[in-house]
């Protein structure tokens, strides 16, 4: 994972589990997420699904913030955001093993990241992140699923650790996001019908 570069990041548990079973472990994976990769990621966009997550982030050009840095690096350019999800999956992997009595890996091995490359990939995953639990018959309606961050976009005034300033690169306004939505939600409907 390259300094600077954005990337949408997914996950899914490792067999027919949830990753998240009860309120609290969303809570829990949203403050373990701070703590491992607030200082190596800007966050962009999240959806958290009871079986899989999407997440929009840059991986920070100075790394200052990240303190696990000591030891051999191969790659120092690499390394440090590998290494801060790793660590992240493993540290929610444990207390989710400790909470509910269960062993092995929670997650599937190694976690799915594909680089966003152009203006319109940043817009097409970041509409897609969201629409993600309208895409798997979860709710109707984007705006109803709670462990979002749609609703961190639609509260600015409410602190949030998400990077809320970045999207007006690939959009006009939060209107012309809300527009995009609807088509690609209206579009995502039509699909589900053929």
């Amino acid at each position: 994972m390259e300094l600077g570069q954005s990337y949408h990041i997914y996950n899914h548990v490792n067999g027919t589990e949830n990753i998240f079973r009860e309120e609290e472990n969303y809570r829990y994976f949203l403050q373990q997420y701070s703590k491992y990769l607030g200082g190596v990621v800007d966050t962009y966009g999240y959806c958290l699904m009871p079986n899989h997550l999407h997440l929009l982030v840059g991986i920070r050009s100075d790394l200052s913030g990240f303190q696990n840095l000591t030891g051999l690096i191969r790659h120092p350019s690499k390394y440090p955001a590998i290494k801060g999800f790793t660590d992240f999956f493993n540290s929610y992997t444990k207390s989710i093993n400790k909470r509910f009595e269960r062993k092995g890996n929670l997650f599937i091995r190694a976690f799915k990241r594909t680089p966003v490359l152009d203006e319109r990939q940043w817009q097409e995953n970041f509409l897609y992140i969201h629409l993600n639990p309208v895409k798997h018959g979860f709710v109707k309606n984007h705006q109803d699923w709670k462990w979002s961050s749609w609703h961190a976009y639609q509260n600015l005034p409410k602190p949030s650790y998400l990077n809320r300033e970045y999207y007006i690169i690939f959009f006009d306004s939060w209107e012309h996001v809300k527009y995009m939505m609807e088509m690609k939600k209206e579009w995502l409907m039509n699909k589900d019908l053929e």
